[in-house]
């Protein structure tokens, strides 16, 4: 199962992968990976295509009328996220590509299994990072099946965006003419964040940053964009949203319980034993208390999910557990381009966070 909330997370290892096809190749990996992602943005087409086809054959027609829409909609949204939030001025999401499958990567994670200790991989440029991706899903079985014989948890997950950080134009796929307004907006703001601003070896600080940033962006553009009101049903809009904060700290809250058993003194494998008994009987409340729970039936499959350390620290790396960045958003005023700008300057040396607060602070 591919969970609705990682169907917009990036792959910020990817920016290696395109280095392996500007001549940092180090190993059959980056080898393999650069080259498929190359041949994907040679694939790629220029996005006015999907605009110019008044006169063609087949303009008018229902495939024609979603195609200018979606570019008129990027194109719009990429004017706001650049004019009006300060982010980065690129040629990203100006460029298109046809896939056959709604997906972009399959990528792996993994954690110890006894701690939510991460497994990390590095690369040039962007430093430490906790996740691998391949083009090939059958290449991140293979990855898996290397880091379970190593005693790890492991997961692996279909993503549908990554950023190369400038390096190259990141383009747009297929898959995406069929989201809603305000997912569009959120992940091209969050990954045009991350073309923005990228601290090396920062991955969770990376992700978190751009995560706010995608989901208060996307809502102020929402609210100027008044063909928002004809992109979605605002009842439905809202359940979805509801639904995604509450599975959200639903999750956070077994992390949080699991975490009390690997802190404690007993053995390893008594805290495999507790982890075990932990999530069972977290999987039969959930299944028992949906109806109460949710609104919608995006999260139905948790129940059914193999569910280990792996999955878990996802929600550590893209969630905040504190608010940080929604607390620092309100004392600095409310004011995201000023939020971007401050984030500009960030250098990564010492805690970031601490090093963004002090930006912010002069920013004011």
């Amino acid at each position: 199962m591919r969970s609705p909330l990682f169907s917009l997370l990036p792959v910020l290892a990817g920016a290696c992968l395109i280095l392996a096809g500007a001549g940092l190749l180090s190993g059959c990996y980056t080898l393999k990976q650069g080259s498929a992602m190359l041949g994907y943005l040679g694939r790629a087409v220029p996005l006015e295509d999907l605009l110019e086809d008044t006169g063609q054959e087949g303009a008018g027609t229902e495939d024609a009328k979603k195609n200018r829409l979606f570019a008129e909609q990027v194109v719009d949204i990429r004017r706001f996220a650049m004019d009006e939030l300060g982010l980065k001025e690129s040629k990203n999401y100006t460029r298109y590509v046809e896939l056959d499958r709604d997906y972009l990567a399959a990528v792996v994670s993994a954690s110890a299994k006894d701690s939510f200790t991460t497994h990390e991989w590095w690369f040039p440029v962007v430093g430490k990072v906790p996740y691998k991706g391949f083009f090939n899903p059958d290449d991140a079985r293979k990855e898996a099946k290397k880091l379970q014989k190593k005693e790890l948890d492991v997961w692996i997950r279909g993503v549908d965006a990554f950023s190369t950080l400038g390096w190259f134009k990141d383009p747009l796929y297929s898959y995406m003419k069929e989201y809603p307004l305000h997912d569009l907006a959120d992940l091209i703001i969050h990954e045009l964040l991350h073309a923005t601003v990228y601290l090396k070896s920062y991955s969770r600080f990376n992700e978190q940053l751009a995560e706010f940033v995608g989901t208060e962006g996307a809502r102020l553009y929402m609210e100027k964009a008044a063909a928002g009101a004809d992109d979605t049903n605002d009842t439905n809009d809202a359940d979805i949203k509801a639904d995604r904060a509450a599975y959200i700290a639903f999750i956070q809250g077994l992390i949080t319980e699991l975490n009390t058993v690997y802190q404690s003194g007993i053995s390893r494998e008594e805290k495999l034993a507790r982890k075990a008994e932990i999530i069972t009987a977290t999987q039969a409340l959930f299944e028992e208390n949906y109806e109460s729970m949710f609104k919608t039936e995006n999260y139905r499959g948790f129940s059914k999910l193999q569910v280990n350390n792996a999955y878990l620290e996802l929600y550590s790396l893209y969630y905040e557990e504190d608010t940080y960045f929604k607390d620092l958003y309100e004392r600095s005023g409310r004011d995201l381009p000023a939020f971007i700008n401050a984030a500009k300057l960030l250098k990564g040396k010492g805690d970031p966070k601490e090093e963004f607060e002090k930006l912010l602070d002069k920013e004011r």
